[in-house]
């Protein structure tokens, strides 16, 4: 069974009022109960499709991150590898956003992660990185 989305719970919702207040009731009878829960649900269904909206702008966060990606590759080009925590100090923020946003880096591949004696550093992929990156019938 697959996940229901809010926004697909919201559409049935309202499709299933509009069922109900066609069977219950005749065309002479009305009842404020079906349209003002119909109003809302419909409201909350407007929400929700802005928020879903991939025209909304990014999060101050979001915005921020970005920066912080940027100087944490600058920083990795002038030092070549480095830990978390110190990639973290010498941006100026905590390991742990450090930590999210080196992930992200290492999932696009603009980052490399190794593990050497149980101790993770971070690097730029060199050009070695970059063939292994490719898929095997494009690599030389």
């Amino acid at each position: 069974m697959e996940k229901m989305t809010y926004a697909e719970a919201l559409t049935l919702a309202i499709e299933l009022i509009d069922q109900c207040e066609d069977s219950i009731f005749d065309a002479e009878t009305e009842c404020p109960k079906y349209d003002t829960v119909k109003e809302k649900l419909t409201a909350l269904r407007a929400q929700v499709d802005k928020r879903n909206s991939a025209e909304r702008k990014p999060t101050k966060k979001q915005t921020e991150g970005e920066g912080l990606k940027i100087q944490i590759l600058d920083f990795l080009k002038g030092v070549g590898k480095a830990r978390c925590g110190d990639i973290a100090d010498a941006i100026g923020t905590t390991g742990q956003r450090c930590s999210a946003l080196l992930s992200q880096l290492v999932k696009t591949q603009d980052v490399v992660k190794t593990t050497e004696k149980r101790t993770t550093f971070f690097s730029l992929p060199s050009d070695e990185d970059a063939v292994q990156a490719l898929p095997s019938e494009l690599s030389v």
